[in-house]
């Protein structure tokens, strides 16, 4: 049975790889996981955060794009991004690490939740969240050398905000073509789920009547969903394609497969397998700190290194 399991990874544009790499490893205590170039355009950076392993679902990406401007904010974009901690201690241990290191936050709550929110140094909204009693998969490995203590680490991705123009249109592709559920509404705020029901599958999906979005630095490029493996994803691209989306078709990313489409509204959702996986070129000791390339780029190290400024 084909079933998407969750969010997979998601994907920011940035400005400065050198701030990007000192507030996620640095400050959030997040592993780089995977220096690497955007396969598309290999002239920038394409950095992997997430735990030990860069497991699926605990991966946040990040395209550098130097000479880009300022997001206008507006509808039909992905709006923001939740992380997962263990529990309401670690909300307060990130309160006051944040408050030490100058970074502006505020404390709110979700769904009851008490939670904490921030912004990236891209703009980047963020909402630091207890999973809470959700039966969560444990996919995550911690780190010991992260920059923050075992018990207080990050430990994936959770709920998703798209904020669309035309809300039922992507709630429809929720639910009849990826089979998620409408588990809950808070005022203007819809909050859908996979079949597997649990926090780290959320999206939710608001209502605002804008102009669209105009992209730059911190905003999300796309959001990626997990599947299982390739027979699988060929499955679900011909659900896609059935449904009147155009498709990119299967891609290997050496990392692992995936296609990507746009929703009516003009979200882009990728869906992206689980394997090969992050460390299938590096050693576990050594998983981020130098460059990779997929095995079509190799030959053009040399010119590909040249060209990106080193994070020291």
């Amino acid at each position: 049975m084909r079933m998407i399991t969750g969010h997979h990874h998601i994907s920011m544009v940035i400005k400065n790889a050198q701030e990007n790499r000192a507030f996620y490893r640095d400050i959030l205590g997040l592993r780089l996981v995977k220096k690497t170039v955007n396969q598309d355009d290999p002239t920038m950076y394409h950095l992997f955060y997430g735990d030990k392993t860069g497991s699926p679902g605990t991966v946040i990406t990040f395209f550098e794009m130097k000479q880009v401007g300022r997001t206008h904010r507006g509808s039909n974009a992905i709006t923001k991004l939740g992380l997962l901690v263990e529990n309401e201690v670690t909300i307060d241990y990130f309160k006051n690490r944040f408050d030490t290191h100058h970074i502006p936050n505020e404390l709110t709550t979700y769904r009851n939740k008490r939670v904490l929110q921030c912004t990236d140094p891209d703009g980047l909204e963020l909402m630091l969240m207890d999973k809470g009693e959700n039966d969560v998969p444990n996919f995550w490995e911690k780190w010991d050398q992260s920059t923050v203590p075992m018990e207080h680490q990050i430990i994936g991705m959770g709920p998703v905000e798209m904020t669309v123009r035309r809300p039922k249109k992507l709630a429809n592709v929720l639910t009849e073509l990826f089979d998620y559920t409408l588990v809950d509404t808070i005022e203007d705020a819809h909050i859908f789920r996979s079949v597997l029901e649990n926090v780290s599958s959320e999206i939710i999906v608001k209502e605002l009547d804008a102009p669209t979005e105009r992209p730059g630095r911190g905003s999300v490029h796309h959001l990626a969903l997990r599947v299982k493996n390739v027979e699988e994803m060929k499955e679900w691209e011909r659900k896609v394609k059935e449904r009147g989306f155009v498709s990119t078709g299967v891609i290997d990313r050496h990392y692992f497969h995936s296609f990507y489409f746009r929703d009516s509204n003009g979200i882009v959702f990728e869906l992206a397998t689980d394997g090969p996986g992050l460390a299938i070129d590096e050693e576990m000791a050594t998983l981020g700190e130098r460059i990779t390339l997929p095995p079509f780029l190799e030959e053009r190290r040399e010119e590909i290194e040249k060209n990106l400024q080193p994070l020291v």
